[in-house]
């Protein structure tokens, strides 16, 4: 009952972030726990010169093996905003934190700062090493990641910098830090940070952003399975405390 619970917190977790810009679901996955060895295989029977050749063993229930992540790729959605950036593909952009250190996201809902420097939601510095000018009419980041900047008066835009994506050995090994950010680990390898559409890494599209991959058909179903098999459960406990009771 109490893995079933953890499955359900899970797919709850899973359907409370179906909209946010980014997010990748978690999966569960179950082991069986011990087993009571009442009659080991090849033992002798009770009849003369008979054996079990399987023996007898009873099982001791199930717990909750992993929760991992999936990266799948979500649906990409046109907003027509300059600054949003969806991947298309494998890779994370690289997030510089205030405390030091870089995170890792696919949330590319990015915009500008007082000093022209490209930012997410909460003021936190995208790696890009340029600063976008004040009088920029322009401003066009293409599938390779080069920032393209058209000033006024100019007709051919400058390129003023490079968003990279970070690549993973292992990206199921990152550790999950809210926010749609990501951390590495040593399960997650260390970070290599490409030219988007060079080393394994995808793509970027200006414009858009990547939907979860959550499927909330698929979520449900599995939701009701949970619950389906916890109400067993508490049905089978309920059914040995009939059979034990005294009267």
């Amino acid at each position: 009952m109490l893995a079933q619970q953890h499955r359900t917190e899970v797919v709850s977790n899973n359907l409370a972030n179906m909209n946010t810009t980014g997010f990748q679901r978690s999966k569960t996955e179950f082991t069986d726990l011990l087993y009571s060895e009442f009659r080991r295989p090849v033992s002798a029977a009770v009849a003369a010169r008979r054996t079990v050749p399987a023996g007898v063993s009873s099982g001791l229930g199930v717990k909750t093996a992993s929760v991992y992540r999936v990266h799948e790729q979500g649906s990409l959605k046109q907003t027509g905003n300059t600054f949003d950036v969806a991947v298309r593909g494998e890779g994370f952009f690289q997030i510089l934190l205030p405390q030091g250190g870089t995170a890792y996201t696919r949330n590319g809902t990015f915009q500008l700062d007082d000093t022209g420097q490209l930012v997410t939601h909460d003021g936190f510095t995208v790696a890009l090493g340029a600063v976008v000018p004040p009088d920029a009419v322009d401003v066009t980041i293409n599938g390779s990641g080069e920032v393209l900047v058209t000033l006024a008066g100019d007709e051919e835009p400058a390129n003023i910098g490079l968003i990279q994506l970070a690549t993973f050995p292992n990206p199921g090994g990152l550790q999950a830090e809210g926010d749609s950010f990501f951390i590495e680990t040593t399960e997650s390898g260390p970070a290599t940070a490409n030219n988007p559409g060079i080393g394994g890494a995808g793509t970027l599209q200006q414009g858009f952003i990547e939907s979860s991959n959550v499927n909330p058909i698929e979520e449900l179903a599995l939701l009701i399975k949970a619950q389906r098999a916890y109400d067993m459960n508490a049905k089978m406990i309920s059914a040995v405390d009939q059979m034990l009771a005294t009267r």
